[in-house]
Formats: structure tokens, C-alpha cells, sequence
């Protein structure tokens, strides 16, 4: 696509939204606040997530529109109010970037991943207000799983992390023992929650995204009790009259049928 038609279809939505939200535009559009759009704003994330998921281009570039829609929502109805707009937006996010990037913009040299990561987290310190924490600011409506990988990330950024992932699953596997050693249901609950914690480090040493992986091993699982639900429908047999044995040895063979 052409550089300037870009730049119109940009300026298009725009003008779209600020006409949704001014005088005859859309009545729910209008009446639509920073609170009310909240939940959008978190479905359509996950929406991007599922398009990603099932890795189809169109479908992804659809549900990214929608997400654009709710942050150019969020950027019309900052405007309205004189604080900003989307070009702000823009040029924040862009003086971010370069500010970050002093090995790409700038004359830093960095050899490897690891130091880009340190030199990021450094860079951000510098952004900080003096005294605050580096743990401040980070969003508490993270999924849980996903909110634990990023503070470990952050904190990782100035040095506080182990040396070994292999000091990591030690840790895991006396985490499993203090479960196994909890006698009341808080002390239950605090333990798993440190084996989550733990879990979630083991991960991000790993380069797994804690979250995703879950959601795929959900998927799995989904998809292969639907397909232990259907040869069932298929040999005119009840699921749920079957031993635990022939339950498990159906499972199996849904894990063929549905890797």
C-alpha cells in the first residue's frame, strides 16, 4: 500500500471516530467513558490472543482493528477533555522506543538478548520517579500467571534472580514437599500459590510465556475430551459408566487421534 494512503486511511479513522463520538454521531459511541470501556478493551485483547492462536492472517488483522478501536476510543475521549490525543500517543510511544534503543538509535553496543534486557530495565529505572519502586506502575488486572512473570522480569532486570534454571526446579521440587507438609487449607493455599510463583520463574528462565502455555495445554485437553466424547458417540458407549481404567486407556487413544 502506498505511503500516503496509509497515512489517509490513518487520518480516515480519525476523523471516524471523532464524528462517532461529536454532534450526531452514535448515541452509544457518545455516551462511552474510560470506566465503561474497560471491558472491551480486555476482550478485544483477547481476541488478538485467540487470532494469534489460530495463526490466520486476515483473522488477526481484523482483531487487531479492534483493538486499535478501543484505543483510539480511549485516545477520542482524552481529547475531549484537553489532556491528549492520538498523535500524543504517537510520539510518546515513540520517544519511548528511541529512548530504549540506544544500541539502535544511539552509539551503545550490546552483544546478546541479555544485554538488551538489562540496559531496557536500566533505562526504564532512569524513567522513574526517584524512590519509586521498580515494581510500581505494573497493571494488578493481569491474569495472575502473567502479572507473576513480568514482576520476576522486572526484578530480574537488576540482578535479583538465580544464577541456574536448574536452581529454580530444586526450588520447585521443595515447594511440592512444604504442599505435601501443609496441614491447614491456608497454609495449602499460600504453598501452591508459592509453587505457581515458582513455576512461572521456571518459565520465564525457559523463554515460555507461562500464560500462552497454559492455554494451549487447555486446548489440548479440550480437544482431545471432545474426541473421547465422540468415539464414545461412536461405539454407542456412556462416558460416564466406564472404569477409570477404560477412561484412561480411551484418553490415550484420543491423544492419537488428536495430537
Amino acid at each position: 500500500m502506498p505511503e500516503k494512503k496509509k497515512t489517509d486511511s490513518f487520518r480516515k479513522l480519525k476523523e471516524i471516530i471523532a464524528r462517532l463520538r461529536g454532534p450526531g454521531g452514535c448515541p452509544w459511541d457518545k455516551k462511552q467513558t474510560h470506566a465503561s470501556l474497560k471491558p472491551f478493551l480486555v476482550e478485544e485483547s483477547y481476541e488478538v490472543l485467540r487470532a494469534l492462536d489460530e495463526g490466520v492472517p486476515e483473522k488477526l488483522r481484523d482483531e487487531l482493528g479492534d483493538l486499535l478501536l478501543q484505543i483510539m476510543l480511549h485516545a477520542q475521549i482524552a481529547s475531549e477533555s484537553g489532556q491528549f490525543d492520538i498523535d500524543d500517543v504517537v510520539q510518546c510511544i515513540s520517544d519511548k522506543l528511541i529512548h530504549r534503543h540506544p544500541h539502535v538509535f544511539g552509539g551503545r553496543k550490546v552483544k546478546d538478548v541479555v544485554e538488551v534486557e538489562q540496559s531496557w530495565e536500566a533505562l526504564k529505572q532512569e524513567e522513574r520517579v526517584e524512590g519509586e519502586s521498580i515494581l510500581a506502575g505494573m497493571p494488578e488486572h493481569m491474569p495472575a500467571l502473567a502479572y507473576s512473570q513480568s514482576m520476576q522480569r522486572r526484578v530480574a532486570g537488576v540482578g535479583f534472580d538465580w544464577e541456574k534454571v536448574e536452581e529454580i526446579i530444586d526450588k520447585l521440587a521443595e515447594e511440592v514437599a512444604e504442599i505435601k507438609g501443609a496441614t491447614t487449607q491456608p497454609e495449602k493455599a499460600s504453598e501452591f500459590g508459592d509453587l505457581l510463583f515458582t513455576l512461572a520463574n521456571i518459565a520465564r528462565r525457559l523463554d515460555i510465556d507461562l500464560e500462552m502455555a497454559l492455554r494451549s495445554a487447555n486446548q489440548r485437553f479440550q480437544r482431545r475430551f471432545t474426541c473421547m466424547e465422540d468415539l464414545c458417540r461412536e461405539r454407542g458407549v456412556n462416558l460416564a459408566s466406564l472404569s477409570l481404567d477404560q477412561q484412561n486407556a480411551l484418553w490415550e487413544e484420543a491423544k492419537e487421534a488428536c495430537p
